[in-house]
């Protein structure tokens, strides 16, 4: 052993041949990890088969094979996840052991940081594996068991965003969720109010769910107030998961000149509201006929590169086809490259794609009765890589079995009482077809609730979620007033067949696609909303 030291310590050179010879021998013969079976013993603690690939691993570790032992650690906390789910109790043995795995991840981002890494593809995604392993396990941890019980793996998680952060400061947003809780709720009292305490207690819930996002805008009274508040006292690790999408809406003529100041002043009251980063900031403009707003979106996207500590990407609202057509081309010549990642449009894949990458996000209204954006939209987001964060997918509510079997509401009626957003969605149903061609399409989404085994709401979501370029749909959450978590949830339990998708377009869109074409000709392209007229 003291020649093999002296060997080592007589230059750089002999090291370098040393510890690739110890890395081709590791590589060459790697422990096999244990199947499922064989991960605990008879007393419930590690087996000596899982114990030999946690000490092999650790191996790895010591030969500055750090990335291949991340990998490996992403396997071991996924197995950790399946043991957690499956037992009633676990056993002290196993949560010592636990926090044994949790040291080998702090030990392995060390060894990690120490080989100073090329911030590659390779590696981020190596990296967002294994955060989204531990925070799957968090989920099951928190489901399973009380308050008093610690989730093991703290130390190392928090390791692992604070490393991915300094090693991809542009990415090191969490991916956004395919449904984001819309907080539009909180600008009027028409929707209901919650106490401080139930709506943190709402928010806790959804989070701990996985909807990890949130949407609000500068006027949604204090919607970025209340996000912030609960945001900020959630610890390090979670806190970096937790994403805010807001908007900057332009709604008339400004008062003071669009300068490169202003613009830096506006995001950093967006950042300041929020009480941190924002990771998906949506600028909407008044009048399509005065082009400052081009140069607002050239600064703002400046911005995410000078700033990716307080704004992270930028996005549109409620753009029609023809002027985010405009935006990408002059982003491009001006910038060389889109920018932009989306358009949040009103919308009146598969189960398990739970994410949405923020490198594809816009702001539109879509749903089985505003199908505006597939006669246009869908193919410039295509072209341009941007998706669809789509709302009014559930049109206020009406999307739903409340309705079902109901006469034609009067809208100014006590009862039912409408809220502002219900009788605008109540138009355009009216303006898409008549009140028996509405029941004839639910009545059609209750037969595929039912053969799903799934809600009716979870059927006009998953439509939604399945049509071209859609990324998201946000999804009002009435904070303190009522909850749909478990609901919600089951959207990404099923998917809709072709059989399915048949029936529900032979009734959302018309027989050859004429009901449709009728509201896309009397309405205009999508994205018309709460905009000046030419």
């Amino acid at each position: 052993m003291a020649g093999h030291v002296l060997l080592v310590s007589q230059g750089s050179s002999i090291e370098t041949l040393f510890v690739n010879h110890v890395q081709a021998r590791l590589i060459e013969s790697p422990i096999p990890f244990p199947d499922s079976e064989f991960l605990l013993n008879d007393s419930g603690g590690f087996s000596v088969q899982f114990l030999e690939y946690l000490a092999w691993n650790r191996c790895l570790v010591s030969a500055k094979l750090a990335r291949q032992s991340l990998e490996n650690l992403s396997k071991v906390i996924r197995a950790m996840a399946m043991i957690q789910e499956r037992r009633t109790w676990l056993s002290n043995d196993l949560r010592s052991s636990m926090q044994i795995i949790d040291g080998d991840i702090v030990q392995a981002i060390q060894a990690l940081k120490e080989t100073k890494p090329d911030p590659n593809e390779a590696l981020e995604k190596v990296m967002r594996g294994l955060m989204k392993e531990l925070e799957h396990y968090n989920r099951i941890h928190d489901k399973r068991n009380s308050d008093d019980i610690e989730y093991p793996f703290k130390r190392g998680e928090r390791q692992v965003t604070d490393a991915f952060a300094a090693l991809f400061p542009n990415m090191a947003a969490a991916p956004f969720p395919r449904l984001l809780n819309g907080l539009w709720q909180l600008s009027s009292p028409a929707w209901g109010s919650g106490s401080n305490r139930r709506q943190e207690e709402e928010l806790i819930r959804l989070v701990k769910s996985g909807f990890t996002a949130a949407d609000m805008a500068d006027h949604y009274g204090d919607a970025e107030l209340v996000y912030a508040h609960f945001r900020n006292r959630l610890s390090p690790s979670v806190r970096s998961q937790v994403l805010a999408a807001t908007k900057w809406c332009v709604f008339a003529p400004p008062a003071e000149p669009l300068t490169s100041t202003l613009v830096f002043e506006k995001v950093k009251e967006r950042y300041r509201r929020l009480g941190g980063r924002v990771e998906l900031l949506q600028f909407h403009w008044h009048d399509y006929s005065c082009k400052d707003y081009l140069n607002i979106l050239v600064e703002l996207v400046r911005l995410t590169a000078i700033h990716p500590d307080l704004v992270s990407t930028i996005g549109l609202c409620n753009f029609d086809s023809e002027h985010t057509v405009e935006v990408c081309e002059y982003l491009i010549a001006k910038t060389g490259s889109i920018g932009i990642v989306s358009n949040q449009v009103q919308v009146a894949t598969k189960p398990n794609h739970y994410f949405l990458e923020q490198e594809s996000l816009k702001k539109l209204q879509f749903s089985l009765i505003d199908s505006r954006p597939l006669h246009l939209m869908v193919n410039v987001c295509a072209k341009y890589g941007l998706k669809l964060l789509t709302y009014g997918s559930l049109c206020g509510g009406f999307l739903s079995a409340q309705w079902l079997g109901q006469v034609a509401p009067d809208i100014y009626a006590d009862f039912p009482h409408l809220t502002p957003s219900q009788r605008k969605y109540h138009d355009m149903i009216m303006r898409w077809g008549t009140w028996q061609d509405f029941q004839n399409l639910l009545h059609e989404l209750c037969v595929i609730a039912e053969e799903h085994r799934v809600s009716l709401t979870n059927v006009a979501t998953r439509w939604v979620l399945q049509q071209p370029s859609v990324g998201a749909v946000i999804i009002g959450t009435r904070l303190g007033v009522s909850s749909h978590v478990d609901d919600n949830l089951a959207t990404f339990r099923f998917a809709l067949d072709d059989w399915d998708l048949d029936r529900m377009d032979a009734l959302a869109l018309g027989k050859n696609r004429r009901k449709t074409r009728r509201l896309f000709i009397k309405l205009g392209d999508c994205g018309a909303e709460y905009r000046s007229r030419d």
